[in-house]
């Protein structure tokens, strides 16, 4: 069997010595025409490979090099070097690809962000992008084990769908009609889409929370996690054309049931992160604070990767109403002396980041869960408050982001959704499946939309 090796982590990890292993990878550097440094993925540290001087051929010796892939056998032996416990003392090595080292880009030098991201195809090859993939698979993995082990459904909704969850209309179309202008159009100009594949209009999902719904009404506990698309024409970092939402569903449960299952998960997922990526975090925190370094003393992160997370894990999350927060905002200094780039003048506007991240590094120094919004600008699915302004509808903010997890109780009672989707001109005849959860055995309930790459930006 060819692929019978070692992983490298696996190796570091172990207090064997004197004992002969196979390891493949890629050469990060090679010295002395004697010491490979190999780093096959498993974890951000190399293993140094010892050639005994003229044991390999000047050919070979010249197709050792940086990016090149190959194969190692020899024995796992103490290190004499600094900073290493073990090395490899090859008896042979085999060359499996060749890397051209005047053209292959990623050198063994740190590289900016802004230069990985022209050699996108590239990145996971580096210490940073191999660190962020190993935890954001660590915390995929944790979102199923919360799950499961709370007895969860896990299923998959439509990503093409002709429903739009959010209601903003800013989805990416799906067709199979001409993109030439030819396409038929009806009497009033309109698309036509009789002879589309699914003869009307469809788009990818925004999000899969109504379909979440009528699983949640025969399972109770049920949660999504896929692909969502959203074509916003934005180049900030809190807006991405597609990212993996994950998204609970539970039946029987009020805002206070769902705040409690919210702070439970992410400080499971979090600190599971902590105890099984300890190494990526540390390398990750030691990146961070080399950049924050760079930057001018005001935008400056008060705190470190490391104590963010210590941060949300550590404490209890804050529970207040918009409007309370509103009120705070709109009293706070930073307010009156106009440093926020989107002033607080009264009740009723949506909260930018910079207002919520005030009021959790700045107010309350704890993560920090909002209740409570205008009903103004909050979806037509959200159950209304007796007030007749305000639905149950809640946030939760973390340092750093803002807003990190969204999530409301679901307006179970059939006449009241009506009317509200009336209000807001939403056809009840293309939602008459969603309708029909309220009609036949309507029940408190409740939805948590969480997406995974707000996670990784912590």
């Amino acid at each position: 069997m060819f692929n019978k090796r070692t992983k490298i982590k696996e190796l570091l990890a172990s207090e064997k010595r004197n004992y002969e292993v196979t390891i493949m990878g890629w050469v990060r550097t090679f010295r002395n025409n004697q010491f490979i440094a190999i780093n096959d993925g498993s974890t951000n540290n190399n293993l140094q490979i010892v050639t005994a001087l003229g044991m390999l051929d000047d050919a070979t010796l010249k197709r050792i090099t940086t990016g090149a892939c190959i194969k190692a056998v020899g024995d796992i032996i103490p290190s004499l070097g600094k900073g290493q416990k073990v090395e490899l003392k090859a008896t042979s090595i085999e060359i499996l690809g060749d890397s051209d080292a005047e053209k292959f880009p990623l050198q063994p030098k740190k590289h900016s962000l802004e230069f990985l991201r022209e050699i996108a195809h590239l990145r996971f090859k580096t210490n940073t992008f191999g660190a962020i993939f190993r935890v954001r698979h660590s915390l995929a993995f944790a979102v199923h084990k919360f799950f499961n082990d709370k007895g969860f459904v896990y299923l998959h909704t439509p990503i093409i769908t002709a429903s739009d969850a959010e209601g903003a209309g800013e989805m990416f179309k799906v067709t199979t009609l001409p993109l030439d202008g030819t396409a038929p159009k009806n009497d009033d100009g309109s698309i036509n889409f009789k002879d589309d594949f699914f003869g009307r209009s469809t788009n990818l999902t925004v999000s899969g929370q109504l379909e979440g719904e009528l699983a949640a009404m025969a399972f109770s506990d049920i949660y999504t996690f896929g692909p969502t698309f959203r074509a916003e024409n934005s180049n900030t970092t809190r807006h991405l054309a597609e990212f993996w939402m994950i998204e609970p569903e539970v039946a029987f449960n009020d805002l206070e049931d769902n705040m409690n299952l919210a702070e439970e998960f992410i400080k499971y997922i979090i600190r599971y992160a902590m105890e099984n990526n300890k190494e990526d975090l540390d390398f990750l925190a030691q990146r961070l604070e080399e950049e924050e370094k760079l930057k001018p003393q005001n935008d400056r992160s008060e705190m470190g990767l490391m104590e963010k997370l210590d941060f949300v894990v550590n404490n209890d999350f804050e529970r207040l109403t918009y409007t309370e927060a509103i009120e705070i905002l709109k009293e706070s200094n930073h307010n009156k002396k106009k440093k926020f780039q989107y002033l607080i003048e009264g009740w009723g506007v949506d909260l930018q980041s910079e207002h919520e991240r005030y009021l959790v590094e700045k107010h309350f120094k704890k993560p920090v869960i909002l209740t409570d919004y205008p009903a103004a600008i909050k979806a037509f699915y959200m159950r209304q408050n007796d007030d007749g302004k305000t639905v149950a509808a809640m946030d939760i903010l973390a340092p750093g982001i803002g807003e990190i997890v969204g999530g409301s109780q679901r307006e179970e009672r059939l006449d009241k959704l009506l009317k509200r989707m009336e209000e807001m001109h939403i056809p009840a005849e293309e939602l008459h499946w969603y309708l029909d959860t309220r009609k036949f055995g309507s029940c408190p309930m409740q939805v948590l939309a969480l997406a995974l790459s707000d996670w990784c930006n912590l």
